[in-house]
Formats: C-alpha cells, structure tokens, sequence
C-alpha cells in the first residue's frame, strides 16, 4: 500500500483516532472520577447509606448487619468504591464491619460532621474530636472526604469557622484529604460554590427541582450555581437525584439521571440504594442515560 492510500482511509486518520476511541468507550456507574482538585478518585455512582435517616439510625442500619454487609458488598464486587456516610445516620460501625477483610486504599469515604446540639448529639464545636471518632468507628487512619452537613444559611462560613479552621488543620496532617459541605438551601449552595475553603459540595439535584421534589430551588437556578463552583474548581456530588423517593416510575428515574449526569454540574452521585436489586437497577439506568 503506498503512502497516499494511507493517507486516504478513514480507519487510519490519526487525527480523528483519539477522538473516535473516546466516543467508542462506554462509561459506566463505576468508572473513575477524579473529584475536582482534591486528588481523590471514587467511582461515579455512590453507595448512599442515610435513608431517613435521623439519631444515628437510617433504613439502613435498620437492616441489620447481614443485610447491610450483602449489600455493599455486592456493589463493591462490581466496581462501587465510594461510600456516602454521617455521623446522623449511624452507618460508621456497620461499614466497618462490611469491609474489614478489604484493604483500605481500594476504596473511599466520605462522612459528615452534624454540627447542631440535640439529644442524641453533643458537639464540641470544632471537627478534630468528631474525626477522632469517625475513624475509630471505622477503624482507618484517614477519611477521604470530610464534610460539614446539611448547612441552610448564607453565612454558615462564618457560623462553622472552628470546624471549618480544625477540618483545614486535619487536613494538612493528611488525616482527611478532603473538606466541604453538604447543602440544603440555595443561599448555602451559592457560598459554598464561592468560598475557597471548599473542596467538594454535596447538592441536591434533580431534573423536576423545587421543594416538592427536594431540591433547592429551580432546576435553572442550582444548576448556574454547581457550574460556577466547578469553574472555581469544586467538585460536586449530586444527591437527591430521585428526590428522595419523590421519582419513583421508570420514566422519571430515567429523566432525572440522563439530566444530572449529562448536565456538567456533577462529577459523581450518591443513590441511597437499600436492596441488591436496586444497585443493579441504578447501575442499568446510568449506564442508558451516559449514553444517551
């Protein structure tokens, strides 16, 4: 074959080969995604662990051990590697156990500091005691991804600055790699998205939004501020991305993950999948909307 057939075929153009490549290669639930700047990788789809979740206690925990044990499980064997956790919901202990003949580096994560005092929480203001505690209920030296949880006003920056300084100390010690919050109204989300603080927002997302469906405002509205908090090199975890059972038929599950994850607002999701049927039945759904 001389030089110019070469030239002329399209299979062998070398300019278009990378880009052909790309588009061949079928993404995935559990592909790796690198959150922002952070360095942390995890896969794109997250075990949620906090459905109504409230006092250290959530459906999941109610499940008992065995059944919670069999259900991460089953989502690690496939390729989720990233764990959605809190202090509110209980789930540290259970973890623990689920994944304690796997090595720590083969998977992440994240949990949550409730900063607000009740009867069932006594916190100490800061951060330092309640990682102490977080790792010791998971039994690991460090926490991927540490965030302050469920903030509603504008000015929590200012509000949580003793957890906010103590998170950044930790975090020079490589006892947590990555900070942020976790946001549940649209003034939170705007400052989160603004403040350099911020390594990783958690953001409820959808694609019907509004109170009803459990987001924070208008689809148009959270979406503008998620793309300017990733321009300023934050990454986003959606949540809520079923409204939090509001969009339960096939139809709106399918519409709400072709939005979120074909939006270019989030970098993963966290689905608070309860049974082995629905790990697979989200990893089947995410599949079809990235190739969409």
């Amino acid at each position: 074959m001389g030089a110019g057939a070469l030239a002329a075929s399209p299979a062998l153009d070398l300019a278009a080969a990378p880009e052909a490549a790309a588009a061949a290669v079928k993404k995935t639930a559990f592909d790796r995604v690198a959150l922002g700047k952070t360095g942390v990788v995890v896969s794109r789809l997250a075990q949620g662990t906090g459905v109504h979740g409230g006092k250290r206690q959530s459906d999941h925990t109610r499940m008992g051990q065995e059944a919670f044990t069999r259900l991460v499980r089953h989502g690690f064997e496939q390729g989720v590697n990233f764990w959605d956790m809190a202090d509110l919901y209980g789930t540290h202990p259970f973890m623990r156990k689920a994944m304690k003949d796997i090595d720590r580096d083969r998977y992440s994560v994240l949990s949550k500091i409730w900063t607000r005092p009740s009867d069932w929480n006594k916190p100490s203001g800061g951060a330092t005691r309640e990682v102490d505690r977080f790792r010791k209920e998971l039994d690991t030296d460090m926490l991927d991804i540490c965030l302050i949880h469920c903030m509603t006003h504008a000015d929590w920056t200012d509000r949580e600055k003793r957890v906010r300084d103590e998170l950044s100390e930790l975090k020079q010690r490589g006892v947590v790699r990555a900070v942020g919050v976790s946001c549940h109204s649209h003034e939170a989300l705007q400052a989160a998205a603004k403040h350099p603080w911020v390594d990783v927002i958690l953001a409820r997302i959808n694609h019907m939004g509004g109170k009803k469906y459990k987001m924070d405002g208008t689809v148009e509205e959270i979406s503008a501020t998620l793309k300017l908090a990733r321009k300023n090199g934050k990454a986003v975890v959606g949540m809520k991305v079923f409204g939090e059972g509001t969009l339960i038929t096939p139809e709106e599950k399918d519409a709400s993950l072709k939005y979120v994850l074909n939006s270019g607002v989030v970098d993963a999701v966290t689905i608070g999948m309860r049974q082995v049927g629905e790990v697979d039945d989200s990893v089947r759904r995410i599949e079809t909307a990235l190739a969409s």
